[in-house]
């Protein structure tokens, strides 16, 4: 059982800053193992890993996609991203849940997930003894990613309990959304982890505001991935030079004062770590904490409905055959 009254003890987290190989499955996870292992040997006990990891985010890439229309190339671009997803439970999950108890360590890690007819840009949370703890479906895809992924929902919001302290997560522009914030505060996230792939200047003040707001630790992991990262054969706007940088990093790790505790790190792989203790948060709420002693439920609350939303239900008494 999870003691949630004595603070946890110190630890050490890390987050990555790499790329997988996209479109490929198996070259994807070989890389996220090897990178779990050289953060366990730094002293690991949380890696946090960034968005589309497994196996990829094709940035660039336009899937043959016009207003009222789509090219046979692009849908055949489509089966084949679709083909390097990730079946949630399975063999790859697997995998992953066995690094992380061959190493003793928890591991927040985002893929992209095939379920049904439906991709999902999905955060998977693993314990150490193996064991898939929980998943959050990206609710909001950004833009033109709406075009490749489906919407979560509200049933997987997750703040989990652990050893190390409460752990949730938020992908990349959800992060951009009070209400999903919020959400994970009202729950009492402590290690609030960012799988991302904006590599933008603003990403830090964002990560520093939020870590402030929530009061939380915030670990924010971003890709850096070039060109070469991707198939010779795939055509993004970039261009196909082999070296031509298409995600730069920015990875860092804040406390929850707003202090920088690691990165941000642009322009080349890196595995970032930071002590945390869990305990120090009680300094931080002393005088803000969003939902307690700073909140107005008299003036303002927030409903979050945590059902899955199902296009297809089937209700009523079963028939005999």
């Amino acid at each position: 059982m999870i003691d949630t009254v004595t603070p946890p003890q110190p630890f050490r987290a890390a987050v990555v800053q790499d790329a997988p190989v996209a479109f490929d499955r198996d070259a994807s996870l070989a890389r996220a193992l090897q990178l779990i292992a050289e953060a366990a040997a730094q002293g690991a006990r949380l890696v946090v890993f960034p968005e589309a990891f497994l196996s990829g985010y094709p940035k660039g890439l336009d899937f043959g996609a016009r207003v009222g229309m789509r090219a046979p190339e692009g849908r055949d671009l489509f089966r084949r991203y679709y083909e390097s997803a990730l079946a949630v439970p399975g063999p790859e999950t697997a995998a992953l849940g066995a690094a992380a108890r061959a190493h003793g360590l928890h591991l927040v890690i985002g893929v992209i997930e095939r379920a049904g007819g439906t991709l999902y840009c999905t955060a998977l949370f693993f314990g150490p003894d193996g064991a898939l703890l929980g998943t959050h479906r990206k609710v909001m895809p950004t833009g033109m990613e709406r075009l490749i992924w489906g919407f979560g929902d509200g049933s997987t919001l997750p703040v989990l309990p652990t050893a190390l302290g409460r752990l949730g997560a938020a992908i990349c522009w959800e992060n951009y959304m009070p209400q999903l914030r919020l959400a994970l505060y009202g729950q009492g996230v402590q290690l609030y982890c960012v799988p991302t792939v904006d590599d933008r200047e603003t990403w830090l003040p964002s990560m520093r505001h939020i870590a402030l707001e929530g009061r939380c630790f915030v670990l924010s992991a971003c890709q850096f991935a070039r060109r070469g990262d991707f198939p010779p054969d795939v055509a993004p706007i970039q261009g196909d030079d082999p070296a031509t940088v298409l995600i730069r990093g920015g990875s860092c790790i804040v406390g929850p004062l707003g202090e920088v505790l690691a990165g941000p790190a642009f322009d080349a792989p890196a595995i970032l770590t930071a002590e945390i203790d869990v305990g120090a948060i009680s300094r931080a709420t002393f005088d803000l904490d969003v939902v307690g002693h700073y909140a107005r439920p008299d003036l303002f609350q927030l409903t979050v409905q945590t059902r899955p939303a199902q296009a297809v239900r089937f209700v009523g008494e079963a028939r005999e055959s």
